[in-house]
């Protein structure tokens, strides 16, 4: 484990108010609470992610104790053994189990309800204990609550937190909070949602956490942008023909249909996590790496996007998607959608940004698609082979590759379609890509909000798809049906091709083995 004095236990960024980060021993101690700590999401990513942290030694058992709270009623044992088989991958050493064991250690839960008085008063109360058993200064302490539950509990338990639990002066300490999506179901609903915290809480407080932004890849595409002298002229409506994002699982509800038949694959996967990736690709370069410099560009390119024209959306459903017993069986829900945005502006006027997001299809994959236009005055006759591309691989087997034309091995002159290829797995082979979640927990600690969706932002990200959900709750855009297994309905291709996209047939990108 690091030692409290490892450099790399420091962050060289801002936080949202513009002031430089500290490391994460910051003065006073650290308390951080799951809220929600018997559910799902908090035993397979929250809990994760702070023992990776622990082990990596970005946070230490000399500052930190953590709080799990819930309405289920058990002891805090029975939570350790709960969680405890989230945190063990294969077979443990000796120096990991006393990793783990000492971890859980510093797990304590509090039961109580999410609207009443007295489970947060408990849960002050074990604070407080835990801040005066540290020798914290009043006022320096570090309070983080991570709300690993329905977005419907937000505001009553943000209520009781901002009553009764926050730090109770500001000597260099604070008091943060982490939400997790979906952020309401439209424009209204995530106003009213954002107003409710905004009463309760400053903005710089606040962080919205979507873990599509602590992705490796994601997290490289400023650096591939703004950091290579090739990409800079390139990435204009003058070179690139269209893009894709695109999101595909190879399985379906699977167990969640109730809750997905309520948000639908545009509200789940397409309005949030690819639509943050599309602000990362066309967003001008930034004045700085301050956070609030990024987060400005992002949002003057959502503020940018065009209403969408129905006649540029394919919406999908699964055969067999209303067999789940959790499923109306008149749901208009969609399991499948391609939609094609537009921005209005010098940059990307007329190229096509296609989102693409999919259940029970025919692979698994997140990927990013740069399709460049024909080479003008193709003396070697291979526009039907296919266009330059360069593509980016979220998951699984992170990668980019360059899509491009050589010539074929003999004595012919031939072409063929390869790739220059960066596959992660084979180049940095001693290297451990953190889960999504570890970064953005780290981030919150160290108060750098760079990766986290702000207000407006989320305003202008609800606007765009809000006239599109209004008009598919209300029946008016069908779903097409698709057998599980396909790429979609067939329209999705042929509105692929309407846009512009062309195919490369025959090529297949194959991930290098060590």
């Amino acid at each position: 484990m690091l030692t409290s004095g490892s450099p790399s236990l420091r962050s060289d960024s801002f936080s949202s108010d513009g002031k430089e980060s500290v490391s994460v021993q910051d003065t006073g101690c650290l308390s951080i609470v799951v809220l929600g700590a018997s559910g799902d999401l908090a035993k397979k990513k929250t809990f994760p992610a702070l023992y990776n942290l622990y082990r990596q030694g970005f946070i230490q058992s000399s500052e930190v104790h953590i709080f799990g709270y819930a309405r289920t009623k058990i002891s805090d044992d029975e939570l350790r053994n709960r969680i405890r088989g989230y945190l063990i991958h294969g077979k443990e050493s000796s120096s990991q189990d006393e990793d783990l064991s000492k971890f859980l250690q510093l797990i304590k839960y509090v039961n109580g309800s999410y609207d009443g008085e007295e489970g947060f008063r408990l849960l002050d109360k074990e604070i407080s204990e835990h801040e005066i058993s540290k020798n914290s200064h009043g006022g320096t302490s570090r309070r983080l609550f991570y709300l690993a539950l329905p977005p419907s509990v937000y505001p009553s338990v943000s209520k009781m937190i901002r009553n009764y639990c926050m730090n109770k002066s500001d000597l260099g300490g604070w008091t943060r909070i982490v939400v997790e999506k979906p952020f309401g179901k439209d424009l209204d609903s995530a106003e009213e949602l954002s107003s409710e915290l905004g009463e309760l809480f400053d903005e710089k407080q606040i962080y919205r956490i979507d873990h599509y932004l602590g992705k490796e890849l994601v997290q490289n595409l400023l650096v591939l942008r703004f950091a290579n002298r090739f990409f800079l002229p390139l990435w204009n409506r003058d070179n690139i023909a269209n893009v894709q994002i695109v999101f595909r699982e190879d399985f379906g509800t699977e167990g969640r249909g109730g809750y997905f038949d309520e948000y639908g694959i545009i509200r789940d996967i397409i309005q949030n996590h690819l639509l943050q990736v599309l602000c990362l690709v066309a967003m001008e370069k930034p004045v700085s790496l301050r956070p609030e410099h990024i987060r400005d560009e992002k949002v003057k390119v959502l503020q940018s996007v065009l209403p969408i024209s129905m006649e540029e959306v394919v919406l999908g459903q699964y055969e067999g998607y209303k067999d789940d017993s959790t499923v109306s069986d008149q749901s208009n829900t969609p399991t499948f959608a391609t939609v094609v945005l537009r921005i209005h502006n010098e940059r990307w006027e007329g190229v096509p940004f296609i989102l693409k997001a999919g259940k029970a299809l025919n692979s698994r994959k997140a990927d990013i698609r740069v399709q460049f236009k024909d080479v003008p005055g193709d003396i070697f006759k291979c526009k039907k082979q296919g266009r330059n591309e360069f593509v980016i691989r979220l998951q699984p087997k992170e990668a980019m590759y360059m899509k491009l034309t050589v010539k074929q091995p003999g004595l012919e002159m031939s072409t063929i379609q390869s790739e220059l290829d960066l596959s992660y797995g084979q180049r940095y082979q001693d290297v451990s890509i953190p889960e999504a979640y570890e970064r953005l927990i780290l981030d919150t600690i160290r108060g750098d909000q760079q990766h986290f969706v702000r207000r407006d932002e989320l305003k202008a990200a609800w606007e765009i798809f809000t006239p599109m959900l209004h008009k598919i709750d209300e029946g008016e855009l069908k779903p097409l049906p698709y057998k599980p297994g396909s790429r979609g309905p067939a329209e999705a291709d042929e509105l692929l091709a309407k846009a512009g996209y062309v195919q490369t047939h025959g090529y297949i990108w194959i991930p290098p083995t060590l």
